[in-house]
């Protein structure tokens, strides 16, 4: 791990190699194929079989090991309560990160690991990115080149969300985004139905807030979470990636007309170049130290990736 994280004499974490994660895999089948494998991964993003093996297997089993956790303290807890109709919850797992990180493919890639455990539990992944204010809402209140900033997000509609799905809502609706026109579908939903386990990915999933002087009750989004996961890796990388992704856009999603971006793809490569870095620079990286790479301390598990999109090692926090 970095500098920037604790010495790990004095550290809440424990920090392991991507070798010595690997050897938690135990005896965990590797249920996905190289095809699926790619399908699921993000433009940009190397992920591929072994990588699967070397490190999601072993999150798997232990994201395995505390799902089974939970739901013993639930029936521990129903039986305290003296047999209570409390319903069961969903486990929720939120995956947090920079732009480019990696937090879709890991996103997606757990969600098929997960899913094939025994038993073949219901999981469901939804992103935040549907609960960004429409374009016309953050063009008015002059948000638009913010967005992604905690102040361009429906919190309450991501609080409301949550809490359903917290209570064991049935049929609990989530809005759409397309990064293709760069804004929230209208009329276009998701539905969660009471899933075994939830994953929840955004920007500024583990994000807090100045504590009420009054004490007063206000949830933060973690506090629905059961477990939360962080993607880092190097701001030099981290901007490396983006940048290539925007400049392969241009030759793919840029081009159609209907594409938000459009117009990038018809700019030659220098000016492409100088747009990505200021979007980066101005936007993305802002965006990154002024509030989700200071989150990172409260993840449960933080991959570090290096330069080539790998996992490099894994800080796991103690029990």
């Amino acid at each position: 791990m970095d500098s920037r994280l604790p010495n790990p004499a004095s550290s809440p974490y424990r920090f392991f190699t991507a070798a010595e994660w690997a050897t938690f895999r135990g005896r965990e089948a590797l249920t996905l194929s190289a095809d699926e494998v790619r399908r699921l991964r993000s433009m940009g993003d190397r992920i591929d079989l072994e990588e699967v093996e070397r490190i999601y297997l072993a999150m798997s089993r232990l994201l395995y090991a505390h799902v089974e956790s939970s739901q013993t303290l639930f029936r521990q807890r129903r039986r305290f309560l003296r047999g209570s109709d409390q319903t069961k919850t969903p486990f929720v797992i939120g995956i947090a990160g920079s732009v480019a990180a990696g937090k879709s493919t890991t996103a997606r890639i757990l969600k098929e690991l997960l899913a094939r455990w025994p038993g073949t539990p219901k999981v469901d992944l939804v992103t935040t990115d549907g609960f960004l204010f429409p374009n016309a809402v953050l063009e008015a209140e002059g948000l638009m080149q913010r967005k992604g900033f905690p102040e361009s997000y429906d919190v309450g509609a991501i609080l409301r969300f949550l809490s359903d799905i917290k209570a064991g809502a049935r049929h609990v609706s989530a809005p759409v985004y397309s990064h293709f026109v760069y804004d929230v579908v209208p009329g276009e939903e998701v539905t969660v139905d009471q899933p075994d386990i939830l994953i929840f990915e955004g920007l500024n999933v583990l994000q807090v807030r100045d504590m009420p002087k009054d004490g007063k009750f206000i949830p933060f989004v973690s506090d629905f979470f059961d477990y939360s996961i962080y993607i880092d890796a190097d701001i030099d990388d981290l901007h490396r990636w983006y940048v290539a992704r925007f400049m392969r856009l241009r030759e793919t999603a840029f081009r159609e007309e209907a594409s938000f971006f459009h117009r990038y793809s018809k700019i030659t490569d220098e000016e492409a170049l100088e747009v990505a870095n200021r979007l980066w620079t101005t936007i993305n990286q802002r965006n990154l130290f002024e509030n989700i790479l200071p989150t990172r301390p409260r993840a449960d598990l933080i991959l570090r990736k290096g330069g080539d999109h790998l996992v490099e090692e894994v800080a796991l926090r103690n029990i």
